[in-house]
């Protein structure tokens, strides 16, 4: 199953129709306003967003993508397979801090798994305003949980049917039935003359008076479904656009009641000698005359949908934006208006389409000879939310180097106001997503001093941590040499404002250097002019440590600014102590590792092995990769595997899988009952956690082999006379998922001086990039390592030399392991059948 960014409808029966109408049974159930379906995608443990509906997908695009590890909702809800339910904003961010900072607006959601027994496909997700959880709440949760059993029991028959649910495309934007279909909107349609086939979203049915089947016979009768009156006006743009030529402008047509449609054409690519043809169905509505009122209204305003679609559109709107009304009018607000397209704008949209209250904000337009006011004019936008369309106010303020701040007077003289730039909100949203991927402190204080200090204009960072009942400097910058020398390891009596500002729990802000003098007359200054912001760093309760901002000029904080820098302060707490977790449980998880992993390889006369192991420089370094060679009956058993996650459990899982692996090989089974007997095993364990696995076994006297692969990279196989492929073994399903898997045999050969290579697919990924470049360039890799001249380099020197690359990378996302195994030149005159 491949994703679209955009349907607009599907016949009955069909994957995509069984997730929309699931996604919009779900949100219906518990009066929510958007919600999504997320199924697995075909990288192991990831899920993707599949169906995105009230929301336009370019906004939420950061979570469409959620990996199974990652402290999320959605991935809670599919790796334990229960519900997962936020009443408000403060739930949210009390479980889940990450997401409450990328969405710090008020709403409720729910997040259910998609399950047919023991298979979970996925998780149904709603968003709803904010809901106590009460006995009145509790029909909510059975609701959502009745549909995604629905959906789980729909998908188990696709999937029976040959349906693959994977998904790895991008999610599919449902608009959501109409509540009440307001005045001004628009319906889409796509007629296909090869068959007369219409595809049409509910708001166009809803138009036509629900002609689902009538419109469908022909194109007479789909055009006669959007106009009676003129029809034939339909029905030659129809034909024109089928034809190749859509008309230039839009075309006006009377409705049956004696209302306006305002109809659009296009291409939406070729049949065998026609295009199929896409189109809008605009309809003003029943408010005419309030439309024209609003058109002679000096303030630009215009509407758009839950989708991003923009439905109206006046005069000043369309000067202000630079766009004639044409050209706005049925397009998303991105595509007419790409310079809106920014961080800082996208996270107000984002807020207005999440929370009932208006948002204000300034935008700087782009220099053009069409809008009015020159190049950098300043707007100010006020959105306003409404159930199915939201509207826009747009008063320019004219041309200015800044706007000024929200609710407050500009300020030609005087302190700067840290709420003054016009997005004093998206920089720390960033530092909080950006904290989330740090694990040491030193990570932790880089981030801090990449986002935070440029998001505020501040020159200077310092960050305590304490140890002991004591402060001791472990990051800073920008203050002068050895002047925080004096401060470092001062105990928590001292009368300093970092130590009070841990001490009481309260922040400190300083608008200048006077007052922080006055305020600590003892304490020797750095600088004489400027501003400060002592921050305490608290993590579930417990003192980290201290935070100090710098800043060169004397500068007030805004009362917005001193919220979202106390909120910031607990993420980076948060932050250091998970810091200083990852210390202790690394050196854990490492000695585990270093114990588990094999000290030694078992050998055979005619087979030589070698393996390596690189961890991983991002994260939880240490991670569950592992190799093994194993006496199995005459001959010997080569193992890779990999286990998802990192850290401890990862480490311990693979352990356990290595060792049971071992058991079932020392007893001489077949490939495919090591490899089923394993699987059952982890399943029987439950560590939560699943694994991909290649083992071969091999007959050291003829080099014939049988190999089984869960899940796992395709081995490599380079020949004597340096020819090197990819093996195309069949494989089964990852290791720890469905107990009744099977995993088929493969039987290949080695012949002597061959070279075969197992890896784990850190060594072959590369972000931004395909894994099947990896791959290949793995394989050039081996290949080159050939010699038509003597023995050849060693296998320890191939090794080498394939993980030179990887040992110089210092941001490996992932830990890796290689084996290699060459079967050694007979001796002359043997031979075998």
């Amino acid at each position: 199953m491949q994703g679209s960014a955009e349907r607009v409808d599907s016949a009955p029966g069909t994957p995509t129709a069984v997730l929309t109408g699931a996604v919009t049974d779900a949100i219906q159930a518990v009066a929510g306003f958007a919600g999504g379906v997320y199924l697995r995608a075909g990288t192991p443990a990831v899920l993707r967003l599949a169906v995105l509906a009230g929301l336009p997908g370019p906004l939420f695009r950061p979570w469409s993508r959620v990996h199974m590890d990652r402290q999320l909702p959605v991935a809670d809800a599919y790796r334990l397979r229960t519900p997962v339910v936020l009443t408000d904003a403060e739930d949210t961010m009390r479980r889940y801090p990450q997401m409450a900072a990328g969405l710090p607006f008020r709403f409720g959601s729910m997040y259910v798994p998609v399950m047919s027994g023991t298979t979970a496909y996925g998780v149904l997700a709603v968003l709803r305003p904010p809901l106590p959880e009460t006995p009145e709440a509790l029909p909510h949760r059975a609701r959502v949980t009745a549909v995604a059993e629905r959906l789980g029991g729909a998908l188990r028959a696709l999937e029976q049917d040959g349906v693959p649910l994977h998904w790895d495309g991008d999610p599919m934007g449902v608009r959501l039935p109409s509540r009440g279909l307001p005045e001004g909107f628009i319906g889409h349609f796509v007629w296909d003359p090869s068959d007369s086939s219409v595809t049409a979203d509910a708001t166009f049915w809803d138009m036509t008076g629900g002609a689902k089947d009538d419109a469908a016979r022909s194109p007479e009768a789909l055009a006669s479904a959007i106009s009676p009156d003129d029809a034939h006006l339909v029905l030659g743009a129809l034909r024109e656009t089928a034809a190749g030529s859509p008309p230039s402008r839009p075309l006006g047509v009377r409705t049956e009641n004696g209302g306006h449609l305002m109809l659009e054409f296009w291409t939406e690519g070729s049949t065998r000698r026609e295009y199929r043809v896409g189109g809008l169905v605009i309809d003003r509505g029943a408010g005419q005359a309030a439309q024209e009122a609003t058109d002679l209204l000096p303030d630009g305003l215009f509407a758009f949908d839950r989708l991003g679609l923009i439905t109206y559109a006046n005069p000043s709107a369309a000067d202000l934006l630079g766009r004639p009304q044409a050209e706005l009018v049925g397009r998303t607000l991105w595509d007419a208006v790409p310079w809106l397209e920014r961080p800082a704008y996208e996270e107000r949209l984002r807020a207005a389409l999440i929370t009932p209250e208006p948002v204000h904000f300034h935008v700087q337009r782009p220099g053009s000879g069409t809008v009015r006011g020159g190049d950098g004019d300043w707007l100010t936008l006020s959105v306003y939310p409404g159930a199915d369309v939201l509207t826009c106010r747009m008063v320019p303020l004219g041309h200015t180097a800044e706007p000024p701040s929200m609710g407050e007077p500009a300020a030609p003289e005087g302190p700067l106001s840290v709420g003054e730039t016009p997005t004093p909100v998206y920089r720390p949203i960033v530092l909080a997503m950006a904290l989330s991927e740090a694990v040491t402190a030193r990570q932790v204080s880089e981030v801090v001093m990449r986002e935070l200090l440029p998001a505020f204009g501040g020159t200077r960072l310092a960050i305590y941590l304490m140890q002991e009942r004591h402060l001791h400097l472990a990051w800073e910058t920008g203050f002068p040499p050895r002047f925080l020398s004096q401060f470092d390891g001062v105990g928590l009596d001292a009368k300093l404002p970092g130590v009070e500002t841990l001490n009481s729990g309260r922040p400190l802000f300083f608008e200048s250097m006077q007052q922080l003098e006055a305020a600590y007359p003892d304490m020797p200054l750095d600088t004489p002019v400027g501003s400060r912001a002592f921050l305490p760093l608290i993590a579930s309760g417990r003192p980290v440590g201290a935070c100090v901002l710098g800043f060169e000029r004397p500068r007030t904080y805004s009362a917005e600014v001193r919220t979202v820098l106390t909120a910031l302060a607990g993420l980076i707490a948060q932050a250091l102590e998970r810091a200083r977790l990852y210390d202790s449980e690394a050196a854990l998880a490492r000695g585990l590792q270093e114990a588990l992993l094999p000290h030694r390889l078992s050998e055979h006369p005619q087979v030589e092995t070698e393996g390596c192991y690189l961890p991983g420089t991002q994260g939880m370094d240490v991670g569950g990769d592992w190799y093994d060679v194993v006496e199995a009956g005459d001959g010997l058993a080569l193992v890779i595997g990999d286990v998802q996650g990192h850290g401890v459990q990862a480490a311990a899982t693979m352990g356990q899988l290595r060792s049971a692996v071992r058991a079932f090989a020392l007893r001489d089974n077949a490939p495919h009952q090591v490899m089923g007997g394993t699987n059952r095993l982890l399943i029987d364990l439950d560590p939560g956690q699943f694994a991909s696995c290649c083992y071969i076994r091999l007959d050291p006297d003829t080099g014939y082999a049988r190999a089984v692969r869960a899940g796992h990279t395709q081995p490599l196989l380079r020949h004597p006379d340096g020819r090197a492929e990819v093996l195309d073994l069949p494989g089964g399903l990852v290791l720890g998922v469905d107990p009744q898997a099977r995993y088929p045999v493969t039987h290949l050969r080695l012949e002597p001086g061959a070279v075969l290579a197992l890896y784990t697919d850190g060594l072959v990924e590369q972000p931004g990039h395909d894994i099947d470049e990896g791959v290949e360039a793995l394989r050039r890799a081996l290949a080159g390592e050939s010699s038509t001249h003597g023995p050849g380099p060693s296998l320890s020197d191939i090794g080498d030399r394939l993980m030179e690359r990887a040992r110089r990378a210092t941001d490996r996302p992932d830990d890796i392991a290689l084996l290699l195994a060459t079967r050694r030149h007979e001796p002359p005159g043997t031979a075998h059948a």
